[in-house]
């Protein structure tokens, strides 16, 4: 579905895909493994564009919802994988990824190799807080992984949210399975300090309007 103008939502991919649709195409996540030929049928039917014209895939984080066709859509398109530089070597496989505390670490230590594995895929851009990606701002957000980011673009005043924050069309909550609470919400008060109309989260429906006013008074109401 299309959210503004040039900005797209691919369905159905067990976690949100975002498509930048300007000269060249930008995806913001992959969702999970085995989704891609969802997010070509998007490209080709309703954008009516070639994977080819895919040239950024950035990464929010490392999570396999996120990453999981990141490989595959790699190769097919020949694009660029961006991912902050503290995430890069989990999707890379080089490092084993670090899980939450608690049982429900376990949980996912345990699950997650059997059922929700994807194909490691070497990042071409290692990114840091400040750089521009696609015309989109980089903001460091770590907390649900060392790496977190959102992705802020200054010509919709849209903010990718990755798993930072999500909106379940009632309650703005943050993300699960955070690794240190303490940097989100160090994160949450960083994203509070911007100008945004839209927020885009990397679970749940858009927010909107007054994004940024909604964000602010969420981040007031934290512990």
């Amino acid at each position: 579905m299309e959210i503004v103008q040039g900005i797209h939502q691919v369905d159905g991919v067990k976690g949100n895909c975002f498509i930048i649709v300007r000269d060249d195409l930008t995806l913001i996540d992959t969702g999970m493994p085995k989704n891609s030929a969802k997010i070509v049928q998007y490209i080709q039917d309703v954008l009516k564009r070639k994977p080819s014209d895919i040239k950024t895939i950035v990464l929010t984080h490392f999570h396999v919802d996120h990453v999981g066709d990141a490989f595959d859509l790699k190769k097919l398109s020949g694009a660029k994988v961006a991912i902050h530089e503290a995430d890069a070597d989990y999707v890379s496989g080089r490092k084993t990824p670090p899980v939450p505390k608690g049982v429900m670490g376990m949980i996912f230590k345990v699950l997650m190799p059997l059922f929700f594995r994807s194909k490691p895929v070497e990042p071409d851009i290692k990114l840091n807080d400040g750089d521009t990606i696609a015309g989109l701002a980089t903001i460091h957000t770590p907390g649900h992984t060392p790496g977190s980011i959102c992705l802020f673009d200054p010509a919709s005043k849209i903010l990718f949210a990755g798993d930072l924050l999500r909106y379940d069309g009632i309650n703005i909550k943050t993300g699960p399975l955070a690794l240190d609470t303490h940097e989100v919400q160090q994160s949450i008060n960083k994203i509070a300090a911007l100008d945004f109309a839209i927020m885009l989260p990397g679970h749940g429906i858009p927010l909107r309007p007054d994004a940024s006013v909604k964000v602010r008074e969420f981040a007031t109401s934290l512990p």
